[in-house]
């Protein structure tokens, strides 16, 4: 574990998030986004403890997932504005991000869907002799989707290699966790023999720590692990909350959550040289990413159709 690795990614995605809500306000992003802002350690540190070619599955809210990953900064915010530069050829957009190149499976707006593909992923790299992990993102809102739980039963039964990560920030969408889920979270992981352990969702390196162990008890063949990270979203569900001002949490709620930035947490750990460093480092990444995105095409429409169907589709032997 880096320290100064640690903070860069968690500014990274603090800055590469509010950029791109200042896109979204200009127009430049059409339709919004789901901010990410708060709970930046979590992806940090799992993905800290992941190697290049560990897979990750993500969700709605994935722009820190994808970029603590390793995709390319300029390119995503490409994506997130649809232009043809884009990760996925601006065709993905903020909820659909993947890059196949440093493992990232993709995202996933459906709450809870992620997570077999995960555990596909993980079965498929086993079954190939190889020892690659999957880590599998998804929000409290999800503990109760039945393609979850199902996920877990399988996941136990055959032993796959996957880490199911539970981003715990207190809320799905609007319902408070406690008003929803009934029993524990890790309670959950635990009624299927999953090891399981809730983890400081705000401190980069608690979960870099929990990750790394998780990723080596299933690198070692023991199978899933299960860590519900409790964490807290300071910005809105979506940026449309913004002009709907929803009432489901005070603003005094999010200024005492806020005494615990991962961003300052981390950036704790470091001398103020190389804070101020890392910052201007990323101030530079982030400006270079505006230009490249803002000054890429958008595709051209009669396109539209493209990547839509496979081509060469060969069935298997026997079948037909």
């Amino acid at each position: 574990m880096n320290r100064a690795d640690l903070y860069r990614t968690v500014r990274l995605i603090r800055r590469f998030e509010e950029r791109a809500i200042e896109l979204v306000r200009s127009g430049v992003i059409v339709g919004g986004i789901h901010p990410y802002i708060g709970q930046e350690a979590i992806a940090a540190g799992v993905c800290a403890a992941l190697r290049r070619d560990d897979f990750i599955t993500s969700t709605h809210r994935g722009h820190g997932h994808v970029l603590a990953k390793g995709a390319d900064p300029a390119r995503m915010l490409a994506e997130l504005a649809g232009r043809v530069t884009g990760l996925n050829r601006g065709r993905g957009g903020s909820m659909h991000a993947a890059d196949f190149a440093v493992g990232i499976l993709g995202a996933d707006a459906i709450v809870g869907a992620a997570a077999p593909i995960a555990a596909g992923a993980a079965w498929a790299s086993r079954q190939a002799g190889a020892d690659r992990v999957t880590a599998a993102f998804f929000g409290d809102g999800a503990v109760n989707q039945g393609v979850l739980l199902e996920t877990f039963n399988l996941a136990a039964l055959w032993r796959v290699p996957v880490v199911f990560v539970c981003e715990n920030n207190g809320f799905a969408t609007s319902t408070r966790t406690g008003d929803a889920v009934a029993g524990t979270i890790v309670g959950r992981g635990e009624a299927f023999g999953i090891p399981a352990r809730t983890v400081d969702g705000m401190d980069p390196e608690s979960v870099y720590e929990a990750t790394a162990e998780a990723v080596a008890r299933s690198r070692a063949g023991d199978g899933p692990s299960l860590l519900e990270c409790v964490t807290y979203r300071f910005d809105a569900h979506h940026t449309f909350e913004y002009a709907a001002r929803p009432r489901y949490r005070s603003a005094e709620e999010v200024e005492t959550a806020r005494a615990r930035d991962p961003l300052d947490i981390q950036g704790s750990r470091l001398s103020g040289a190389a804070r101020a460093r890392i910052d201007a480092e990323i101030e530079e990444l982030l400006a270079e990413a505006v230009l490249f995105a803002t000054g890429s095409p958008h595709p051209d429409p009669d396109s539209a159709l493209d990547y839509l169907y496979a081509d060469g589709t060969r069935t298997r032997s026997g079948v037909g």
